[in-house]
């Protein structure tokens, strides 16, 4: 039932990589960011504010900066979306599972088995794949790799700082950091205005509500129930999900040459995913994982 839960979650995931895109497309990038994260604190708020009175102030610092680093990733990933398509989006975002542990060995000197260093390689040629391919963008995969950078260094250092503060306040943190700086640049860029159509309020919704707070409160529940390298083997089904819909919703089309650079990503978080889990677990002296907030296109 857990397992069956995840898998419900990286499908929502997966689609709202069509969302967002058909969103940006007619409403700006930063508002739409802005408002996106308004609603997922709206929708946290009433459990995490109680909960969110025990963080002291390295706590505060930690979510601030955690969240500065989120939308980061966010801000990266959104932008190289609007400019490539949603096949190559979810799987160079997915990559952000193969940077975990090689983030982890840089700036801890954790040591990475193998088979990290061989989901490093296959990314690689699946990355040089993709950028053959006249369908997509060099400069929005480039974008959406620097926002799999930052998720990484996100999840790294979430796992290393945050594990001894209640994980739904430390979010709630996050979440006011990205909308108070998505706010922020929206309105000196003059774009915040109100969302009109569905196109931009079903992609908010689904994104602030279903495929973050929602989602979030699933990954607790589950992970409780499973191990790391089991939910981290499930997400990897995130970029496989954004692929079919990219297919079917937004018409993606990327050749032999560009699937087949997909699928050579895909095998890299795959041969990943148990190496990141052995990582995040070193990184927490052998404490169960913390789930990290979604890295979809929200």
């Amino acid at each position: 039932m857990a397992l069956l839960a995840l898998v419900l979650v990286t499908a929502v995931w997966g689609v709202t990589f069509v969302q967002v895109k058909d969103a940006v497309d007619i409403y700006p990038l930063f508002a739409f960011l802005a408002v996106r994260f308004a609603i997922a604190t709206l929708t946290l708020a009433p459990v995490a504010v109680r909960r969110a009175r025990g963080l002291d102030r390295r706590g505060l610092a930690a979510g601030f900066g955690l969240g500065a680093l989120l939308a980061l990733g966010y801000a990266l990933q959104t932008a190289g979306l609007s400019r490539t398509t949603v096949s190559s989006t979810g799987f160079i975002t997915g990559l952000c599972v193969v940077l975990t542990p090689v983030t982890a060995l840089v700036l801890f000197r954790y040591r990475i088995v193998l088979s990290a260093w061989l989901g490093v390689g296959l990314a690689t040629v699946g990355l040089g794949m993709l950028s053959g391919i006249e369908a997509g963008s060099a400069v929005g995969d480039a974008l959406v790799l620097g926002g799999a950078v930052a998720y990484a260094l996100q999840i790294v250092l979430m796992e290393r700082y945050a594990p001894d503060y209640d994980a739904v306040a430390l979010t709630l943190a996050e979440m006011i950091a990205a909308c108070s700086g998505f706010t922020v640049i929206a309105l000196t860029l003059g774009d915040l205005s109100l969302p009109r159509g569905w196109t931009v309020w079903g992609a908010l919704l689904v994104t602030g509500v279903f495929a973050s707070a929602l989602a979030y409160f699933v990954q607790t529940w589950a992970q409780q129930r499973t191990s790391a390298t089991r939910t981290a083997l499930v997400f990897a089904l995130e970029p496989v999900f954004a692929g079919f819909f990219g297919y079917v919703l937004a018409g993606d089309r990327l050749g032999v040459l560009g699937w087949g650079g997909c699928a050579v990503i895909l095998a890299g978080i795959l041969v990943s995913e148990p190496a990141a889990a052995e990582t995040l677990a070193a990184a927490l002296g052998g404490r169960r994982l913390r789930p990290s907030p979604s890295r979809s296109a929200e």
